[in-house]
């Protein structure tokens, strides 16, 4: 079986610390006056006016929102990005999938710690939480991350920011993660 997630998910949550402080350029109704909308062909996303979007696929993932840096020697922008893998010709269903992303993650993850990880559904479609620690020197990073199986692609939408700043940062991040729709 061809290996599955070639590092990318991994590049999901490195995207912040190479971004580091570097400028790079449901409740949608709940946040939606005050927040910009990503509107792509198969997906919408809502974000703060005050964060960042870089669209890339050379920067290894669709997009990157980067939160503001917080001072002048804050080195680690929060930030939220995701990453399309083409699955076609594999048989992986959503529970296969998010097995094999923990075991490569914690491969390659320095001090890789699973936090939380279960099956969820919104609005009739399923994906996996992912709740994880691990340390990129000198980052120590906390990470909520979700996945997705959809017409033959792995979604991986992922919140990574640094682990003593994740309390106040993870109600912007999460609510960024909880816009996340897929068009019909």
């Amino acid at each position: 079986m061809k290996k599955i997630l070639p590092l990318l998910l991994l590049l999901s949550c490195l995207a912040g610390a190479q971004a580091n402080s570097q400028q790079i350029a449901n409740q949608p109704a709940a946040i939606s006056n005050s927040w910009k909308q990503l509107d792509r062909l198969n997906y919408s996303l809502q974000y703060p006016n005050d964060w960042d979007l870089a669209e890339s696929e050379g920067i290894g993932a669709v997009f990157v929102i980067l939160a503001p840096l917080e001072s002048k020697e804050d080195k680690f922008r929060e930030n939220v990005n995701l990453v399309i893998e083409d699955l076609k010709g594999q048989t992986i269903d959503l529970d296969r999938y998010a097995k094999l992303s923990k075991g490569q993650l914690k491969a390659a993850l320095t001090n890789f710690n699973l936090i939380d990880s279960q099956k969820k559904s919104n609005g009739g479609r399923e994906y996996f939480k992912a709740i994880f620690t691990w340390d990129d020197a000198p980052f120590r990073l906390k990470v909520e991350q979700y996945y997705w199986i959809v017409d033959g692609k792995a979604y991986v939408l992922t919140f990574t920011s640094e682990q003593d700043k994740f309390a106040n940062f993870s109600e912007t991040g999460e609510k960024i993660l909880n816009t996340f729709t897929f068009k019909k």
